[in-house]
């Protein structure tokens, strides 16, 4: 029996665009690992009372490389604004020996995306969100890798995830 090696799922995208909900999604479908930034960040807040700045994503790296090397499949749910842990996410899969791939969440209506800001409440005990001011200020970087990009905008998160499945094809 040949078994296909894992997925890691790397989600990316601004706060609001709707990836956590895609991120549980792809979870579900694929029966896969979820790790959210947002919950390892707050319980490193919580928990040690630390002031976080890179160490939430370098320990969901490790949690997910130890995920990866079992054969389960992993999502990484986390904004991933800048190159640098793009890449460092694509090594996690690749020194696991798993295959990756690069999905981008946006809102492309910009009035529907501060809706969403104005209108959501926290999942993740604690967890102070952001503004729409300090989304719109926020560091992303542009692209340079290919990825998968799913606009959520005048979408349900149904619709939104069939689209991604189109996309993604039969991996498995």
């Amino acid at each position: 029996m040949k078994v296909s090696k894992p997925i890691l799922f790397i989600l990316s995208g601004l706060p609001a665009s709707g990836k956590s909900s895609l991120a549980k999604l792809i979870a579900k479908e694929y029966n896969a690992a979820y790790l959210r930034i947002d919950t390892i960040e707050q319980a490193l807040r919580d928990l040690c009372n630390y002031n976080v700045q890179s160490e939430g994503y370098r320990l969901a790296y490790r949690i997910a490389s130890n995920n990866l090397e079992l054969g389960h499949n992993v999502v990484a749910d986390s904004c991933n604004p800048i190159d640098i842990t793009r890449r460092e996410w694509e090594e996690v899969a690749t020194q696991s020996n798993s295959r990756y791939i690069n999905i981008e969440v946006i809102c492309s209506d910009k009035e529907e995306h501060k809706r969403r800001v104005e209108n959501r409440r926290t999942e993740v005990e604690g967890l102070k969100l952001p503004t729409w001011n300090e989304i719109l200020n926020r560091e992303y970087h542009a692209w340079e890798t290919g990825r998968i990009m799913i606009d959520t905008a005048g979408k349900s998160t149904e619709e939104s995830f069939y689209e991604l499945k189109e996309e993604v094809g039969g991996v498995r």
